[in-house]
């Protein structure tokens, strides 16, 4: 608990607040709206560019808070923007309830701050969905939230590859980057489905095509992919135009509720199956199952909720939640597997790639923060704070493996047991 204040100045009056809300030291060096610091001289500074942050937090001492204050621009972090977050991570986890706060040892300084007053409003940023959840007309809209926020910002962070998921690095080599291990992750993931000329392959949650593009033109399939977002149905359509291949793929936008011209060969489900949430995921397998030609093989890369700290009771949202993926849902790998397996499959093949999912948000990472100006063009100011806080943040997670990431293939057995895989893993997944 902070002891009696005894500087005056505003950035000392907000770092006995802070430690108050949270209970526990701040481990940043604070800097006021007035210039004024205090804290470590060490530590990455978080700047407090309006007392407005602070009355954000008193409303929602949480993550949500947090993010709240920083998409808007009242808050903001100078120095190793990692470094900070993996300071404030533990404190954000475990801090108290509203209720619990001892205010009335820092009452004076929320009145001479100017902490206390009504709840401000939520960044334009932050997303609410109506309707049932995971029903078509709300999933319509969460995915909208997050993939039409326009390709060209899109190509900016993904690079040239525009791949939104976790790519294969394979390589250390100077000069061998993102482009190089998406590629490799594209051609794993052609390799697992064991993807031969003239076979139709579904691409469950498509993006921007790349998948289908490089598995017609270097596997020579036939391709469907399916999309809810419009935008990424109408650049794929164009550079699949582009590469002359217009007669082996064809992008829809189509909810996979509504398939109807199968089965296929193969089908991929890349980054896709965090959307369609716990509930439903069942019946996502069992669609995905009806699909699928007996001796077919399904390749389902998803993130995974490796263990995770309970969500605080006042918290009715996260920043995920609100500002990246609503209605998205995290569950164990083992989970997973069990529902795929409750549908029909036979799962062959887990192949966890958490420590090249931090890889990849660290590179994207680079590339928003190389070119801001122009990304704060694309978007708003608010929509790069929101990208560049998840991306960051995530990284950490995959790193400290708090979450994880997993490529599991599965097979449609034939009736009489047989799945016409090879006999070792080298013989797909090197």
């Amino acid at each position: 608990m902070p002891t009696t204040i005894l500087h005056s100045t505003i950035a000392s009056k907000v770092q006995n607040l802070l430690e108050t809300m949270l209970q526990a030291p701040v481990p940043l060096r604070i800097r006021a709206w007035d210039g004024s610091t205090a804290g470590p001289a060490d530590a990455p500074v978080l700047v407090i560019r309006h007392r407005r942050a602070l009355r954000r937090l008193m409303w929602q001492p949480n993550d949500l808070g947090l993010a709240r204050a920083y998409v808007s621009g009242d808050l903001d972090v100078e120095g190793d923007l990692y470094e900070a977050l993996t300071r404030v991570a533990a404190l954000i986890w475990r801090a108290p309830d509203m209720k619990d706060l001892p205010i009335r040892h820092v009452a004076s300084d929320l009145v001479r701050l100017g902490v206390l007053g009504t709840q401000p409003k939520p960044p334009p940023e932050e997303m609410v969905v109506a309707g049932t959840r995971h029903s078509r007309r709300r999933d319509r809209q969460a995915i909208s939230h997050h993939y039409d926020v326009g390709n060209d910002f899109y190509r900016l962070v993904l690079g040239s590859s525009m791949v939104y998921s976790c790519a294969y690095w394979t390589s250390d080599t100077p000069g061998y980057d993102l482009a190089d291990a998406q590629r490799d992750k594209l051609d794993l993931i052609c390799r697992k489905l064991g993807l031969r000329p003239g076979q139709r392959l579904l691409d469950v949650g498509c993006g921007w095509g790349s998948l289908a593009i490089h598995a017609a033109r270097e596997y020579g399939v036939h391709v469907v992919g399916i999309t809810l977002s419009t935008e990424q149905a109408e650049y794929a359509r164009k550079q699949v135009a582009e590469a002359g291949l217009t007669g082996q793929v064809e992008i829809r936008v189509e909810d996979y509720r509504d398939l109807e011209d199968g089965p296929y060969d193969a089908i991929s489900s890349v980054g896709m199956a965090e959307h369609v949430g716990t509930d439903p995921y069942a019946e996502y397998a069992a669609i995905l199952y009806a699909n699928l030609k007996p001796g077919g093989r399904l390749l389902n890369h998803q993130i995974s909720r490796v263990h995770l700290a309970p969500k605080q009771p006042h918290q009715a949202r996260s920043f995920i939640d609100a500002y990246v993926f609503p209605d998205g849902e995290l569950v164990p790998v083992g989970t997973t597997v069990g529902l795929l397996e409750q549908a029909g499959f036979e799962v062959r093949d887990v192949h966890a790639l958490r420590e090249h999912y931090g890889r990849t948000l660290r590179a994207w990472v680079t590339n928003l923060e190389s070119d801001w100006s122009t990304a704060v063009k694309l978007t708003s100011p608010g929509r790069a704070r929101v990208w560049r806080l998840y991306m960051a943040a995530s990284a950490l997670a995959f790193e400290q493996a708090r979450i994880g990431v997993n490529q599991v293939l599965a097979v449609k057995d034939h009736r009489d047991g047989t799945a016409a895989l090879p006999p070792t893993r080298s013989g797909y997944a090197v």
